[in-house]
Protein backbone atom coordinates (compact mmCIF):
# COMPACT_ATOMS: atom_id res chain seq x y z
CA UNK A 1 0.00 0.00 0.00
CA UNK A 2 1.43 3.37 -1.03
CA UNK A 3 2.27 5.82 1.74
CA UNK A 4 0.48 9.16 1.48
CA UNK A 5 2.09 10.90 4.45
CA UNK A 6 5.60 11.17 5.84
CA UNK A 7 6.98 12.99 8.86
CA UNK A 8 10.42 14.57 8.67
CA UNK A 9 11.93 14.76 12.14
CA UNK A 10 15.10 16.32 13.49
CA UNK A 11 16.24 15.05 16.91
CA UNK A 12 19.00 16.74 18.94
CA UNK A 13 22.06 14.55 19.46
CA UNK A 14 22.89 13.76 23.07
CA UNK A 15 25.59 11.32 22.06
CA UNK A 16 26.62 9.82 18.77
CA UNK A 17 24.44 9.82 15.67
CA UNK A 18 24.49 6.02 15.57
CA UNK A 19 23.23 5.68 19.15
CA UNK A 20 20.45 8.19 18.50
CA UNK A 21 19.43 6.20 15.42
CA UNK A 22 19.40 2.95 17.38
CA UNK A 23 17.32 4.51 20.15
CA UNK A 24 14.84 5.84 17.61
CA UNK A 25 14.43 2.48 15.89
CA UNK A 26 14.09 0.71 19.22
CA UNK A 27 11.41 3.14 20.41
CA UNK A 28 9.42 3.06 17.16
CA UNK A 29 9.51 -0.73 16.97
CA UNK A 30 7.70 -0.91 20.33
CA UNK A 31 4.71 0.94 18.80
CA UNK A 32 4.16 -1.05 15.62
CA UNK A 33 6.23 -3.26 13.36
CA UNK A 34 5.04 -1.54 10.17
CA UNK A 35 6.29 2.00 10.91
CA UNK A 36 9.23 2.43 8.57
CA UNK A 37 12.05 4.79 9.59
CA UNK A 38 14.79 6.10 7.32
CA UNK A 39 17.70 8.48 7.63
CA UNK A 40 17.16 11.73 5.76
CA UNK A 41 20.58 12.79 4.53
CA UNK A 42 21.23 16.54 4.48
CA UNK A 43 24.76 17.72 3.63
CA UNK A 44 26.62 20.47 5.48
CA UNK A 45 24.81 23.45 4.05
CA UNK A 46 26.10 27.00 4.28
CA UNK A 47 24.83 28.31 7.60
CA UNK A 48 25.59 32.01 7.42
CA UNK A 49 24.54 34.05 10.47
CA UNK A 50 21.78 33.19 12.91
CA UNK A 51 20.03 36.45 11.98
CA UNK A 52 20.00 35.44 8.32
CA UNK A 53 18.65 32.00 9.23
CA UNK A 54 15.93 33.55 11.37
CA UNK A 55 14.86 35.82 8.50
CA UNK A 56 15.02 32.90 6.08
CA UNK A 57 12.86 30.75 8.38
CA UNK A 58 9.83 33.01 7.86
CA UNK A 59 10.32 33.03 4.10
CA UNK A 60 10.76 29.25 3.99
CA UNK A 61 7.25 28.69 5.37
CA UNK A 62 5.80 30.76 2.52
CA UNK A 63 8.08 29.15 -0.07
CA UNK A 64 7.10 25.69 1.13
CA UNK A 65 3.41 26.54 0.85
CA UNK A 66 3.83 27.75 -2.74
CA UNK A 67 6.02 24.87 -3.93
CA UNK A 68 3.83 22.28 -2.20
CA UNK A 69 0.76 23.87 -3.79
CA UNK A 70 2.25 23.65 -7.29
CA UNK A 71 3.25 20.03 -6.62
CA UNK A 72 -0.32 19.10 -5.74
CA UNK A 73 -1.66 21.15 -8.66
CA UNK A 74 0.42 19.12 -11.14
CA UNK A 75 -0.67 15.90 -9.41
CA UNK A 76 -4.36 16.85 -9.67
CA UNK A 77 -3.87 17.59 -13.37
CA UNK A 78 -2.32 14.15 -13.84
CA UNK A 79 -5.25 12.53 -12.02
CA UNK A 80 -7.74 14.42 -14.19
CA UNK A 81 -5.98 13.48 -17.43
CA UNK A 82 -5.63 9.85 -16.40
CA UNK A 83 -9.40 9.59 -15.89
CA UNK A 84 -9.96 10.32 -19.58
CA UNK A 85 -6.73 8.89 -21.01
CA UNK A 86 -6.74 5.63 -22.91
CA UNK A 87 -3.15 4.74 -22.09
CA UNK A 88 -2.17 3.05 -18.83
CA UNK A 89 -1.07 5.40 -16.08
CA UNK A 90 2.59 5.64 -15.17
CA UNK A 91 4.13 5.72 -11.71
CA UNK A 92 5.15 9.14 -10.43
CA UNK A 93 8.92 9.44 -10.17
CA UNK A 94 11.86 11.81 -9.90
CA UNK A 95 14.43 11.02 -12.60
CA UNK A 96 13.14 7.46 -12.73
CA UNK A 97 13.10 6.99 -8.95
CA UNK A 98 9.60 6.30 -7.50
CA UNK A 99 8.34 9.05 -5.21
CA UNK A 100 8.34 6.87 -2.08
CA UNK A 101 11.93 5.82 -2.70
CA UNK A 102 12.95 9.40 -3.45
CA UNK A 103 11.61 10.57 -0.08
CA UNK A 104 13.07 7.73 1.95
CA UNK A 105 16.43 7.79 0.14
CA UNK A 106 16.68 11.53 -0.38
CA UNK A 107 19.97 12.77 -1.76
CA UNK A 108 20.83 16.45 -2.07
CA UNK A 109 21.33 17.55 -5.70
CA UNK A 110 24.79 19.10 -5.42
CA UNK A 111 24.97 19.78 -9.17
CA UNK A 112 21.81 21.88 -9.15
CA UNK A 113 22.17 23.39 -5.67
CA UNK A 114 25.85 23.61 -4.61
CA UNK A 115 26.14 23.37 -0.82
CA UNK A 116 28.40 26.43 -0.67
CA UNK A 117 25.68 28.63 -2.17
CA UNK A 118 23.94 30.84 0.41
CA UNK A 119 20.65 29.21 1.43
CA UNK A 120 18.58 32.24 0.46
CA UNK A 121 19.96 32.05 -3.07
CA UNK A 122 19.08 28.36 -3.22
CA UNK A 123 15.53 29.05 -2.03
CA UNK A 124 15.12 31.89 -4.54
CA UNK A 125 16.41 29.69 -7.37
CA UNK A 126 13.89 26.99 -6.43
CA UNK A 127 11.06 29.54 -6.26
CA UNK A 128 11.97 31.00 -9.67
CA UNK A 129 12.10 27.52 -11.24
CA UNK A 130 8.76 26.48 -9.76
CA UNK A 131 7.12 29.79 -10.75
CA UNK A 132 8.19 29.26 -14.38
CA UNK A 133 6.89 25.69 -14.25
CA UNK A 134 3.54 26.87 -12.90
CA UNK A 135 3.25 29.51 -15.63
CA UNK A 136 4.01 26.86 -18.25
CA UNK A 137 1.36 24.61 -16.70
CA UNK A 138 -1.25 27.38 -16.91
CA UNK A 139 -0.51 27.98 -20.60
CA UNK A 140 -0.63 24.29 -21.49
CA UNK A 141 -3.82 23.64 -19.51
CA UNK A 142 -5.50 26.69 -21.06
CA UNK A 143 -4.62 25.48 -24.57
CA UNK A 144 -5.90 21.97 -23.83
CA UNK A 145 -9.07 23.26 -22.12
CA UNK A 146 -9.84 25.56 -25.06
CA UNK A 147 -9.74 22.71 -27.58
CA UNK A 148 -11.63 20.44 -25.18
CA UNK A 149 -14.38 23.06 -24.82
CA UNK A 150 -14.62 23.56 -28.60
CA UNK A 151 -14.92 19.81 -29.13
CA UNK A 152 -17.49 19.46 -26.36
CA UNK A 153 -19.57 22.28 -27.87
CA UNK A 154 -19.39 20.73 -31.33
CA UNK A 155 -20.37 17.28 -30.07
CA UNK A 156 -23.19 18.71 -27.98
CA UNK A 157 -24.62 20.40 -31.07
CA UNK A 158 -24.55 17.07 -32.90
CA UNK A 159 -25.87 14.91 -30.08
CA UNK A 160 -28.29 17.07 -28.13
CA UNK A 161 -32.04 17.19 -28.33
CA UNK A 162 -33.54 17.14 -31.81
CA UNK A 163 -35.10 20.50 -31.00
CA UNK A 164 -31.74 22.28 -30.74
CA UNK A 165 -29.01 20.08 -32.21
CA UNK A 166 -27.30 20.50 -35.54
CA UNK A 167 -29.22 18.51 -38.15
CA UNK A 168 -26.69 18.46 -40.97
CA UNK A 169 -25.40 14.96 -40.20
CA UNK A 170 -28.98 13.57 -40.19
CA UNK A 171 -30.05 14.89 -43.58
CA UNK A 172 -28.91 13.48 -46.92
CA UNK A 173 -29.14 15.11 -50.30
CA UNK A 174 -32.07 12.93 -51.47
CA UNK A 175 -34.07 13.81 -48.30
CA UNK A 176 -34.74 17.39 -49.40
CA UNK A 177 -36.10 19.19 -52.43
CA UNK A 178 -35.33 22.81 -53.15
CA UNK A 179 -36.56 24.25 -56.47
CA UNK A 180 -38.16 27.46 -57.63
CA UNK A 181 -41.60 26.23 -56.56
CA UNK A 182 -41.05 23.36 -54.11
CA UNK A 183 -39.25 23.23 -50.74
CA UNK A 184 -38.75 20.57 -48.11
CA UNK A 185 -39.11 21.61 -44.46
CA UNK A 186 -37.71 19.76 -41.43
CA UNK A 187 -40.16 19.41 -38.56
CA UNK A 188 -39.44 18.33 -34.98
CA UNK A 189 -42.34 16.32 -33.58
CA UNK A 190 -42.80 15.12 -30.02
CA UNK A 191 -42.17 11.40 -29.77
CA UNK A 192 -45.72 10.93 -28.50
CA UNK A 193 -47.34 13.15 -31.16
CA UNK A 194 -46.16 11.32 -34.26
CA UNK A 195 -49.56 9.85 -35.09
CA UNK A 196 -51.09 13.30 -34.79
CA UNK A 197 -48.45 14.69 -37.15
CA UNK A 198 -48.92 12.00 -39.77
CA UNK A 199 -52.70 12.47 -39.61
CA UNK A 200 -52.74 16.26 -39.93
CA UNK A 201 -49.60 17.58 -41.66
CA UNK A 202 -51.30 17.61 -45.09
CA UNK A 203 -54.05 19.89 -43.68
CA UNK A 204 -51.80 22.50 -42.04
CA UNK A 205 -51.87 24.56 -45.26
CA UNK A 206 -52.79 24.26 -48.87
CA UNK A 207 -50.38 22.98 -51.50
CA UNK A 208 -48.75 20.32 -49.29
CA UNK A 209 -47.45 17.38 -51.32
CA UNK A 210 -49.46 14.33 -50.21
CA UNK A 211 -47.54 11.52 -48.45
CA UNK A 212 -44.35 13.56 -48.62
CA UNK A 213 -43.51 13.30 -44.92
CA UNK A 214 -40.68 10.94 -44.00
CA UNK A 215 -39.08 10.27 -40.62
CA UNK A 216 -35.33 10.83 -40.69
CA UNK A 217 -34.37 10.25 -37.07
CA UNK A 218 -35.66 9.86 -33.55
CA UNK A 219 -34.24 10.40 -30.04
CA UNK A 220 -35.66 9.97 -26.54
CA UNK A 221 -37.93 13.01 -26.86
CA UNK A 222 -38.47 13.94 -30.49
CA UNK A 223 -38.65 12.65 -34.05
CA UNK A 224 -37.45 14.52 -37.11
CA UNK A 225 -39.77 14.53 -40.16
CA UNK A 226 -39.61 16.06 -43.61
CA UNK A 227 -42.53 17.56 -45.47
CA UNK A 228 -42.55 18.94 -49.02
CA UNK A 229 -44.83 21.78 -50.13
CA UNK A 230 -45.02 24.76 -52.40
CA UNK A 231 -42.55 27.43 -51.44
CA UNK A 232 -45.21 30.17 -51.50
CA UNK A 233 -47.12 28.62 -48.54
CA UNK A 234 -44.05 27.83 -46.39
CA UNK A 235 -44.69 30.69 -43.95
CA UNK A 236 -48.35 29.75 -43.55
CA UNK A 237 -47.39 26.12 -42.92
CA UNK A 238 -44.82 27.13 -40.28
CA UNK A 239 -47.39 29.21 -38.42
CA UNK A 240 -49.99 26.44 -38.44
CA UNK A 241 -47.42 23.85 -37.40
CA UNK A 242 -46.30 25.99 -34.47
CA UNK A 243 -49.90 26.37 -33.31
CA UNK A 244 -50.25 22.59 -33.29
CA UNK A 245 -47.05 22.16 -31.24
CA UNK A 246 -44.77 21.14 -34.13
CA UNK A 247 -41.41 22.90 -34.50
CA UNK A 248 -40.16 23.72 -38.00
CA UNK A 249 -36.39 23.95 -37.91
CA UNK A 250 -34.57 26.45 -40.11
CA UNK A 251 -32.33 24.36 -42.31
CA UNK A 252 -30.59 24.72 -45.64
CA UNK A 253 -28.83 21.72 -47.11
CA UNK A 254 -25.16 22.58 -47.66
CA UNK A 255 -22.90 19.68 -48.78
CA UNK A 256 -19.75 21.79 -48.55
CA UNK A 257 -20.72 22.97 -45.07
CA UNK A 258 -21.29 19.39 -43.93
CA UNK A 259 -17.86 18.39 -45.20
CA UNK A 260 -16.27 21.34 -43.40
CA UNK A 261 -18.07 20.42 -40.16
CA UNK A 262 -16.85 16.82 -40.35
CA UNK A 263 -13.31 17.99 -41.06
CA UNK A 264 -13.50 20.47 -38.16
CA UNK A 265 -14.74 17.76 -35.82
CA UNK A 266 -11.94 15.41 -36.90
CA UNK A 267 -9.38 18.18 -36.40
CA UNK A 268 -10.65 18.99 -32.90
CA UNK A 269 -10.59 15.32 -31.90
CA UNK A 270 -7.03 14.95 -33.18
CA UNK A 271 -5.93 18.17 -31.48
CA UNK A 272 -7.45 17.12 -28.17
CA UNK A 273 -5.78 13.70 -28.27
CA UNK A 274 -2.40 15.25 -29.10
CA UNK A 275 -2.67 17.99 -26.48
CA UNK A 276 -3.94 15.54 -23.87
CA UNK A 277 -1.06 13.14 -24.48
CA UNK A 278 1.52 15.95 -24.58
CA UNK A 279 0.16 17.58 -21.42
CA UNK A 280 0.13 14.27 -19.54
CA UNK A 281 3.74 13.52 -20.51
CA UNK A 282 4.75 17.05 -19.53
CA UNK A 283 2.98 16.73 -16.18
CA UNK A 284 4.74 13.45 -15.39
CA UNK A 285 8.13 15.01 -16.09
CA UNK A 286 7.29 18.27 -14.33
CA UNK A 287 5.91 16.52 -11.27
CA UNK A 288 9.29 14.91 -10.72
CA UNK A 289 10.98 18.30 -11.06
CA UNK A 290 8.65 20.19 -8.74
CA UNK A 291 8.54 17.35 -6.20
CA UNK A 292 12.33 17.36 -6.06
CA UNK A 293 12.19 21.14 -5.51
CA UNK A 294 9.71 20.63 -2.68
CA UNK A 295 11.91 18.05 -0.95
CA UNK A 296 14.92 20.39 -1.18
CA UNK A 297 12.81 23.15 0.41
CA UNK A 298 11.86 20.69 3.17
CA UNK A 299 15.52 19.80 3.66
CA UNK A 300 16.48 23.47 3.96
CA UNK A 301 13.57 24.07 6.35
CA UNK A 302 14.46 21.26 8.70
CA UNK A 303 18.16 22.21 8.57
CA UNK A 304 17.40 25.86 9.31
CA UNK A 305 14.89 25.15 12.06
CA UNK A 306 17.27 22.65 13.66
CA UNK A 307 20.07 25.23 13.82
CA UNK A 308 17.68 27.78 15.33
CA UNK A 309 16.30 25.22 17.76
CA UNK A 310 19.44 23.39 18.83
CA UNK A 311 22.16 25.95 18.07
CA UNK A 312 25.61 25.63 16.53
CA UNK A 313 27.51 23.57 15.58
CA UNK A 314 24.88 21.43 13.78
CA UNK A 315 24.33 18.32 15.91
CA UNK A 316 21.09 16.60 15.09
CA UNK A 317 19.71 13.47 13.45
CA UNK A 318 17.21 13.92 10.61
CA UNK A 319 14.89 11.02 9.87
CA UNK A 320 11.78 10.37 7.83
CA UNK A 321 8.96 8.22 9.18
CA UNK A 322 6.15 6.58 7.22
CA UNK A 323 3.36 6.69 9.76
CA UNK A 324 -0.43 6.62 9.76
CA UNK A 325 -3.13 8.61 11.52
CA UNK A 326 -3.89 5.78 13.95
CA UNK A 327 -0.36 5.60 15.37
CA UNK A 328 0.95 9.14 14.84
CA UNK A 329 0.17 10.20 18.43
CA UNK A 330 2.16 7.27 19.84
CA UNK A 331 5.02 8.02 17.45
CA UNK A 332 5.19 11.62 18.61
CA UNK A 333 5.13 10.54 22.25
CA UNK A 334 8.11 8.29 21.55
CA UNK A 335 9.91 11.11 19.75
CA UNK A 336 9.41 13.39 22.76
CA UNK A 337 10.86 10.77 25.05
CA UNK A 338 14.01 10.73 22.92
CA UNK A 339 14.58 14.44 23.43
CA UNK A 340 16.28 16.03 26.42
CA UNK A 341 13.87 15.64 29.33
CA UNK A 342 14.69 19.07 30.66
CA UNK A 343 13.17 20.69 27.57
CA UNK A 344 10.23 18.38 26.82
CA UNK A 345 7.83 20.04 29.19
CA UNK A 346 8.77 23.46 27.89
CA UNK A 347 7.86 22.56 24.31
CA UNK A 348 4.63 20.65 24.94
CA UNK A 349 1.48 22.31 23.62
CA UNK A 350 -0.54 24.05 26.31
CA UNK A 351 -3.62 26.05 25.32
CA UNK A 352 -3.52 28.01 28.58
CA UNK A 353 0.15 28.97 28.48
CA UNK A 354 0.04 30.54 25.01
CA UNK A 355 3.53 29.11 24.35
CA UNK A 356 4.27 28.81 20.64
CA UNK A 357 8.05 28.66 20.10
CA UNK A 358 9.53 27.23 16.95
CA UNK A 359 7.01 24.77 15.60
CA UNK A 360 9.17 23.71 12.70
CA UNK A 361 6.25 23.40 10.29
CA UNK A 362 3.58 21.61 12.36
CA UNK A 363 0.57 23.20 14.01
CA UNK A 364 1.45 21.59 17.35
CA UNK A 365 4.64 22.45 19.22
CA UNK A 366 7.13 19.68 19.95
CA UNK A 367 10.56 19.45 21.60
CA UNK A 368 11.94 18.41 18.21
CA UNK A 369 11.71 19.84 14.70
CA UNK A 370 8.97 18.24 12.62
CA UNK A 371 7.66 18.73 9.09
CA UNK A 372 4.71 16.81 7.69
CA UNK A 373 4.85 15.84 4.01
CA UNK A 374 1.44 15.00 2.55
CA UNK A 375 1.75 13.40 -0.87
CA UNK A 376 -1.97 13.78 -1.57
CA UNK A 377 -3.62 17.19 -1.52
Amino acid sequence: MAVSKYILVSLPLQGSSSSAWENLQRGISKIAFDIATYKFHIPDLRVGTLDSLLALSDDLTKANSVVEGVTHKVKRQIDELERVAIADSSALAVDGVPIDSYVTRFSWDEAKYPTMTPLREVVEAIQDSVAKLEDDLKVRVAEYSNVKTQLSTTLRKQSGSMAVRDLSNLVKADDVISTEHLVTLLVVVSKYSQKDWLSHYETLSSFVVPQSSKKLSEDNEYALYTVTLFRKVADTFKTSAREKGFQVRDFEFDPEGQTQQREELDRLQRDQEILQSTLLQWCYASYGEVFSSWMHICAIRIFTESILRYGLPPQFLVTVLATSAKNEKKVRTTLESLCDGRNSGFWKSDEDSGMMGLAGGDADVHPYVSITVNLSA
